[in-house]
């Protein structure tokens, strides 16, 4: 597989996912449907008051967590590499009676498609290890952004991703040494789901994460690190509390989360 036509080759799978995702009980489509917030109470937290806000959602799949920030009160925008999700998304904001917008492109061109600044950008989990080139990543979050506005991202920690999927050995590098080019049976939203997909992804280091951040002109605010996840969407999991999972073996051994706040 060749990674140069990255974009392709992980819209494709992304593609495959949507309709796999949107009958899965992980993304709980009638629980959405009928008012439930899918915003982990951790990004609430980070986010704040959103009313009124004009928020970019970066990666934003196929847009649950968009219109959940749009029911809050926020204008948002909604950014994915999926044609297929943004077209769930935009079927999604016609159904609930929301005003949310959604776009279909490459996270590093954004800024043809979306000219205003936001108050807010928001990404979450699971996300910059589509993205080879950090560097272009802050600087879209830093031309999107008011004068004052703020990054807000949670991701998982790239500790986790150093292993294999039952974590029983560390497999991959923690700094970003080449694609991760692989194949991949069933997704984190159904495990056994009869699809196979092809994947490019990269792992990046915290540090790579601050200094592409801060090279572009944004000031870090506030930066934790959590030793669970929101989400059920690893291997050997159990739930220590109410919506907090942990890999069983390793109990609070590792980070799993880190999340960071940074204004322009």
């Amino acid at each position: 597989m060749n990674y140069e036509n990255y974009f392709e080759i992980n819209k494709q799978t992304w593609n495959t996912k949507v309709p796999v995702h949107i009958d899965s009980d992980f993304y709980d489509m009638e629980g959405f449907l009928n008012g439930k917030n899918t915003l982990p109470d951790l990004d609430l937290k980070l986010l704040g008051d959103v009313s009124g806000k004009k928020i970019l959602h970066l990666q934003c799949h196929f847009g649950q967590d968009s219109l959940s920030l749009a029911r809050m009160g926020a204008q948002v925008t909604g950014i994915d590499i999926s044609d297929k999700a943004i077209e769930e998304a935009r079927k999604l904001n016609d159904q609930l009676g929301l005003d949310a917008r959604f776009i279909c492109c490459n996270v590093y061109d954004t800024p043809e498609y979306v000219k205003e600044q936001f108050d807010i950008v928001y990404t979450s989990y699971g996300v910059i290890g589509w993205l080879p080139d950090l560097n272009k990543w802050a600087e879209v979050i830093s031309k999107c952004l008011k004068p004052g506005g703020k990054l807000v991202f949670v991701e998982f920690h790239p500790v986790v991703w150093m292993f294999d999927d039952d974590f029983t050995k560390v497999n991959y590098h923690y700094h970003n040494e080449r694609p991760i080019i692989e194949s991949y049976t069933g997704t984190y939203a159904q495990k056994e789901a009869d699809i196979k997909t092809d994947y490019v992804g990269w792992n990046h280091s915290l540090a790579e994460v601050l200094t592409a951040l801060l090279q572009n002109g944004l000031t870090l605010t506030d930066f934790q690190e959590f030793d669970y996840s929101p989400y059920n969407c690893f291997n050997k999991t159990i739930e220590f509390e109410k919506g907090k999972y942990r890999i069983q073996h390793l109990e609070n051994k590792i980070p799993m989360l880190y999340s960071l706040i940074v204004k322009k």
